[in-house]
This record gives C-alpha cells, sequence and structure tokens, in this order.
C-alpha cells in the first residue's frame, strides 16, 4: 500500500531535489503526485510499500535538519554582512509588483475595517 513520505506543497524546489535524490541514492522506489491544474491536489512524494518507511523518515528527517543548519548558518552570515534580503530590495527587484500587492493590501484592509470605522465615526458626530 501506498505510503505518504513527503508533502511539497510550500517546499522550494531545491529540498524537494534533494529528496528525490536521497531516495534514488538509497533505492528507495517511491512516486510524485503533482498539485494539479488547479492547485488543488496535494502534490507529494510517495512510497510505493511501506517496507521502507521508516528508513526514509529517518533519512529524510536527518536531510531536513542537516538542511535547516546550513541555511540558518548561510542567513547568520548574510546577516551579519548586512546583506540579507530587506523589503527595500523587494521593491528594487520588482518596483510594479510591490506596489500592485500594496494597493492590493490596502484595498482589503479599507474594506475590511470601512463598515467599523464608519459606524464608530457616525455614532461620535450626533
Amino acid at each position: 500500500m501506498a505510503v505518504l513520505i513527503f508533502k511539497l506543497r510550500s517546499v522550494p524546489d531545491d529540498e524537494a531535489e534533494d529528496v528525490r535524490a536521497l531516495l534514488i541514492e538509497h533505492h528507495i522506489d517511491f512516486y510524485e503526485t503533482s498539485a494539479g491544474n488547479w492547485g488543488i491536489s496535494m502534490p507529494a512524494i510517495w512510497l510505493r510499500d511501506d517496507l521502507h518507511k521508516e528508513r526514509a523518515k529517518a533519512l529524510i528527517a536527518t536531510y531536513q535538519e542537516e538542511r535547516y543548519i546550513r541555511v540558518r548558518t548561510e542567513y547568520e552570515q548574510l546577516k551579519k554582512e548586512g546583506r540579507q534580503r530587506k523589503i527595500n530590495d523587494l521593491f528594487k527587484e520588482n518596483p510594479i509588483q510591490f506596489i500592485v500587492y500594496g494597493i492590493i493590501i490596502v484595498g482589503i484592509l479599507y474594506l475590511s475595517i470601512k463598515p467599523f470605522v464608519g459606524w464608530w465615526f457616525s455614532g461620535l458626530a450626533k
């Protein structure tokens, strides 16, 4: 029976590729499901049977622990050097997208708060 071993939703491509390579390297038979055309299915890596389930989970857990340490160290180094990404870097990379997202956020906040703020101010005016 198939066993879910690793969910791929919100996983960076390099991490997913590393997990695939890890399973192939250790001769663990798996297959992958995608999110589908609408993105509502579960993208994941599945084992074809549960014979290697514990071994695969241990390998992935070890990999993720090593990856966390490596990525955290890289981030701390960038932070120490003052090169980590900041909000102004996001603006410089794609100013139009930044402005559009800002307008959308402000619009949603306005529509969400307007009924309450309008009621509050109309009550004060009386």
